[in-house]
């Protein structure tokens, strides 16, 4: 049984006991997360499609670590004018166990 579920802007296809990478939520680890955006659900044989979002499905898990991804680089300059701008980024993350996919 698997699923996708939308969050952050973007798409994850989830099984229970997977663990996810997702854009950063505002819980505290530990705590359990519902995502309620649910495009696709599928159980063996039965596959059920939202538009755009499956009605009264669900999956829950539990928030594992909040954290920050490896550093990006961005680096400008333009070539003879003396001009160079180094920045760094950091994007942050949260770490979710899937517990349940209900639906």
């Amino acid at each position: 049984m698997y699923a996708v579920i939308e969050t952050g802007g973007k798409q994850y296809r989830v099984q229970e006991g997977d663990t996810i990478f997702v854009e950063k939520l505002n819980h505290s680890e530990g705590e359990k997360v519902a995502f309620d955006k649910v495009l696709f659900v599928s159980k063996e044989n039965d596959v059920v499609v939202g538009k755009p979002y499956v009605e009264g499905a669900k999956v829950e898990g539990t928030v594992l670590e909040q954290g920050k991804g490896k550093k990006v680089v961005v680096f400008r300059y333009k070539s003879k004018k003396d001009y160079r701008k180094k920045q760094g980024h950091r994007q942050p993350y949260t770490k979710v166990k899937v517990e349940k996919i209900l639906g």
